[in-house]
C-alpha cells in the first residue's frame, strides 16, 4: 500500500478537491482505496460520503490516532471520516508519541487490504500532520498561484516542526515529495506571471508531465469541480459538457500524480521503530 499525504499550511487552496479527485481516479484505475480525513472541517469526507461510493467506517479519524487496532469495513473503498475530536489532539502533548505510533500501526495493518491510502490533512502544523507525514510514502502540496501561497512553500519544506525535510531527516527517511500542484489556475496575465515566478523559484519540485519546457501538472479553476465537491459527484461522470471538458484538462495531472504514487520508490518501509517525538524536537510546538 502506498500512502499519499496532501499537505499545505494554508487553507482554502483546493486540497480536499484534489484528494477527492484522486480517490475516485484511483478507483477508476481499479485500485483499492483507503481515504482518511484528518482535517476536522471534513471537506474530504463530505463529498465521498455523498457519493455513496465508499464504505464509511464507524470509527472516526481521531480514533486512528487515539486507539490501538481500530476496525474498519471490509471493502475496496473505505472512508475514515473527519470528526471534531481531531481538533483537540494537539492539546494533549503527553500523548503525541502515542498518536503517531497508533496511526503508523494502523497503516501497517492495512498494507494487504488496500493499494493506496490518501490522507487529507489540516492546514495547521500540528500533531495530525506530523503523524501523517511520519508514516507516509509520498506528500503532494496543492498551491494557489498567489504570492502568499508561494511564500508558504518555504514553510512546507523547512518548517521547524512539520517541514518535509525535517520529517524526512528525523522521522521518516522514505518520505518522498511528489511536488507542488498549482490549482485554481486561470488564464490571466496575473496568474501567468505568478506561474512563471513559480517555475523560476521551484522548478525542481514542480511535477513534469512531458519533455517540453513548462509542461508541469496543474489544475484549472473550473466551476464543475466545485459543483462535484458540493454534490458528491464524480467529475467525469457528470452529464454537463463543462464537467467533461474540465476532466479532460485535469486528467493529465491526475495520471502523472497517480503514476508517481504507485512508482516503486526506494524505501525503508518496514517502519517498525516507534516514533519518538523527542527525536523530532518539541512536538508541543
Amino acid at each position: 500500500m502506498k500512502t499519499l499525504v496532501l499537505a499545505n499550511q494554508k487553507g482554502g487552496v483546493g486540497k480536499s478537491a484534489v484528494a477527492t479527485l484522486l480517490a475516485h481516479y484511483f478507483r477508476k484505475l481499479g485500485h483499492r482505496v483507503l481515504a482518511i480525513d484528518l482535517d476536522h472541517q471534513g471537506n474530504f469526507s463530505d463529498p465521498l460520503r455523498k457519493s455513496q461510493r465508499a464504505a464509511v467506517a464507524e470509527v472516526p479519524a481521531s480514533a486512528l490516532l487515539t486507539q490501538a487496532n481500530p476496525v474498519i469495513p471490509a471493502a475496496d473503498f473505505v472512508l475514515v471520516a473527519a470528526d471534531q475530536g481531531l481538533s483537540g489532539l494537539e492539546r494533549q502533548p503527553s500523548l503525541h508519541n502515542d498518536f503517531a505510533n497508533h496511526l503508523r500501526a494502523f497503516l501497517k495493518a492495512m498494507e494487504g487490504r488496500f493499494d493506496v491510502c490518501l490522507i487529507d490533512t489540516n492546514p495547521n502544523p500540528d500533531i495530525r500532520m506530523i503523524a501523517a507525514l511520519a508514516s507516509a510514502d509520498c506528500v503532494l502540496s496543492p498551491i494557489q498561484l498567489n504570492q502568499e501561497a508561494m511564500d508558504g512553500v518555504h514553510a512546507l519544506l523547512n518548517h521547524p516542526r512539520v517541514g518535509v525535510r525535517k520529517i524526512k531527516n528525523m522521522l521518516n527517511p522514505k518520505l518522498h515529495l511528489i511536488g507542488l500542484l498549482p490549482v485554481m489556475v486561470e488564464a490571466t496575465p496575473f496568474q501567468r506571471e505568478n506561474f512563471l515566478q513559480l517555475v523560476q523559484k521551484f522548478h525542481p519540485i514542480l511535477i513534469p508531465y512531458g519533455p517540453k519546457p513548462g509542461q508541469f501538472a496543474s489544475m484549472p479553476r473550473r466551476s464543475a469541480v466545485a459543483e462535484a465537491q458540493a454534490e458528491g459527484l464524480v467529475l467525469w461522470e457528470m452529464k454537463k459538457t463543462a464537467a467533461r471538458d474540465a476532466w479532460r484538462e485535469i486528467e493529465v495531472a491526475m495520471a502523472v500524480i497517480a503514476k508517481a504514487v504507485l512508482a516503486e520508490v526506494p524505501t525503508q518501509s518496514t517502519q517498525t521503530t516507534p516514533i519518538n517525538a523527542a527525536d523530532h524536537g518539541s512536538v508541543a510546538g
